[in-house]
């Protein structure tokens, strides 16, 4: 039997796990369509049009790819073959006799062929999607995948994050990245088998909730049955019989209703335990995983398993040098999570991108809480709301059963609505996002517009870059000026809060600050911080005045510091881009927590 929370860390989809899968992540066929000609020449159906080669899962801007081209170029094509051995090792046949092929995520849009065959079309960027290919199967021996992206790096309704719309790039902004960047991979399933899960705990009244849906509408009833386990150890057992699509399954847990070993059967940072749950419906075994965890606010405070906690956060961009948003192999994904605990964080706050699940699956079994956002769309219209909503949706509804995720954060620094201090739509834009989040999963808070100008948001946040660790001291550690700011004009001149407040307290965290630059080896000519260090001890003095003025308030719930590492011209991480730290990291753990000499 398969137990999720104990995997390798390689499974492209780490919360919903069956034995066979097969990764489409190789050298392939790749082309550029600069003219936009091949739908018109059915290039799905022509391989003599695919004149160069692509390592995937990478963005051919990234030099990981085999192709490192930077330009622009809107529509690129992919090709790739696929062996009757893949789909033996997808398990075809054995695992079940429908093909599916996954993609982790293509920016932006998708149009996929299997076999000549067009099977599927999907919008968004950031998000993954499934199509099922069994009814393109030919009778040969090699398979044909062909993949159509286009992303316009001109259209700013498109959710892009830090995806520079500029040839080169500049000031907080990256390459773009298009195309395949998440894995590619085949899984064959039954017929009837388990589409999509979700988890979540009500401690208070000793249950776990499953939402489950099916592949399709049983053709008579069925029974579902659920085993959840902790090191060995079952917790509960569920059956329930339905001849319906979705399963919305209430799971009793004798154990949280008992006083007595509770705190060690709870997720949290310092004892990351993960429940393991197999799921079975008809021929369909998958193997999946949860925390119980509840998050929550209260007297001005952040709540883990309803007790304060102060998140120490750090900015994390998730870029790297030779493969860009991509991480260069599963490794590095692990490495990532345990460099930010090694550096003294509890949390991390994804900054301008939706992670890979198998981050987040290292974030759950290694104990590290994430704040969960998405890439910004840069206008607002119509056009832009749509793609970002239909997106985020789709970001919540997947990580929404990780227990590292505590924090929603659907818009950030008024990105995509510039004029929110002035236009009510924009305001209702940013507030319906928030509701949307709540309706979607209402288990954690969620943020309208971090750093400045919340409309409804369940903490309030400041983004403040002053280098001077007194002024921060003296901002953060008095109350009268704290609400002072909160009620009028923020560090940064824009207003704190839009629209009446209704007098409720919430915890106040400063989630971006710091941003010193510091390089330790040579630069672009545009590198650049939001304040500088001259050598190692000036860098230290720096940051530990900027972190200890924080850190030390006795009035805010949490910190975020920018930023983690180096990314191109942003020289203001606490480690090169290399993931080098530029103190020794038991230096920043101690100046983070705070610990004493």
């Amino acid at each position: 039997m398969i137990h999720a929370s104990t995997q390798d860390g390689t499974h492209p989809r780490p919360q919903l796990v069956r034995a066979a899968v097969q990764t489409l992540d190789r050298e392939c066929g790749f082309a550029y369509d600069d003219h936009d000609q091949g739908l018109d020449e059915r290039w799905y159906e022509r391989p003599e049009a695919f004149t160069r080669r692509i390592r995937l899962p990478f963005a051919p801007e990234s030099p990981a790819s085999g192709i490192g081209e930077t330009a622009y170029h809107p529509v690129v094509w992919y090709r790739i073959e696929v062996t009757a051995g893949d789909l033996a090792a997808a398990g075809l046949g054995r695992q079940g006799d429908v093909l599916l092929l996954h993609f982790g995520a293509v920016d932006h849009t998708a149009d996929v062929w299997f076999d000549g065959v067009h099977v599927g079309r999907h919008e968004g960027g950031q998000t993954p999607f499934t199509v099922p290919v069994t009814h393109a199967l030919d009778d040969g021996d090699t398979h044909v995948v062909v993949v159509r992206a286009q992303d316009d790096p001109h259209d700013l309704t498109v959710p892009r994050g830090k995806q520079d719309w500029l040839p080169e790039p500049h000031a907080i902004w990256y390459h773009r990245s298009t195309g395949i960047w998440r894995t590619v991979w085949l899984e064959a399933v039954p017929r009837l088998h388990v589409g999509e899960l979700a988890w979540s705990t009500d401690l208070a009244a000793g249950t776990v909730r499953l939402e489950l849906e099916l592949s399709r509408r049983p053709e008579g009833p069925v029974e579902v049955e659920v085993e959840l386990t902790l090191g060995g150890r079952e917790l509960a057992r569920h059956r329930v019989t339905t001849d319906a699509g979705r399963v919305d399954a209430v799971i009793t847990v004798p154990a949280l209703r008992s006083g007595q070993g509770l705190r060690e059967l709870l997720w949290s940072p310092e004892r990351p335990n993960l429940v393991d749950a197999a799921v079975r419906v008809g021929d369909d075994t998958v193997a999946s995983y949860l925390g119980l965890r509840s998050v929550g606010l209260a007297h001005g405070r952040f709540l883990l398993n309803d007790r304060p906690v102060v998140l120490r956060s750090v900015l994390e961009q998730g870029y790297w040098p030779s493969s860009h948003y991509t991480a260069p192999d599963d490794e590095a994904l692990r490495a990532e999570v345990e460099l930010i605990r090694s550096l003294g964080f509890n949390a991390a706050r994804i900054h301008q991108k939706v992670e890979d699940p198998r981050f987040l699956y290292w974030c759950d079994r290694l104990g590290l809480m994430i704040w969960g956002e998405t890439g910004a769309a840069y206008e607002f219209n119509a056009t832009a709301v749509r793609r970002l909503a239909q997106e985020w949706v789709d970001v919540v509804r997947r990580d929404r059963s990780h227990p590292c995720v505590v924090t929603w954060v659907p818009l950030n620094e008024s990105w995509g609505v510039h004029q929110i201090a002035h236009d009510p739509a924009q305001q209702a834009y940013a507030s319906g996002l928030a509701r949307l989040t709540r309706a979607l999963d209402p288990t954690r808070p969620v943020l309208s517009n971090d750093g400045w100008e919340h409309t409804d948001s369940d903490l309030w946040t400041f983004h403040d870059y002053e280098a001077s660790g007194e002024v921060l001291r003296e901002r953060y550690g008095d109350p009268e000026r704290l609400r002072d700011l909160l009620a009028g004009i923020g560090p940064t001149g824009h207003r704190m809060l839009l629209g009446p407040s209704d007098g409720e307290p919430r915890p106040v965290m400063v989630t971006e600050f710091g941003g010193i630059s510091y390089a330790t080896g040579p630069t672009v000519d545009d590198a650049w911080g939001y304040s500088g260090a001259e050598d190692e001890d000036d860098f230290r003095r720096r940051f530990e005045a900027v972190v200890s003025a924080v850190r030390d308030s006795p009035h805010l719930s949490g910190f975020c510091y920018t930023q983690l590492t180096d990314t191109r011209q942003e020289i203001n991480g606490l480690c090169d881009e290399n993931r080098k730290p530029k103190l020794p990291a038991e230096d920043i753990a101690a100046i983070v927590r705070g610990d004493r000499p």
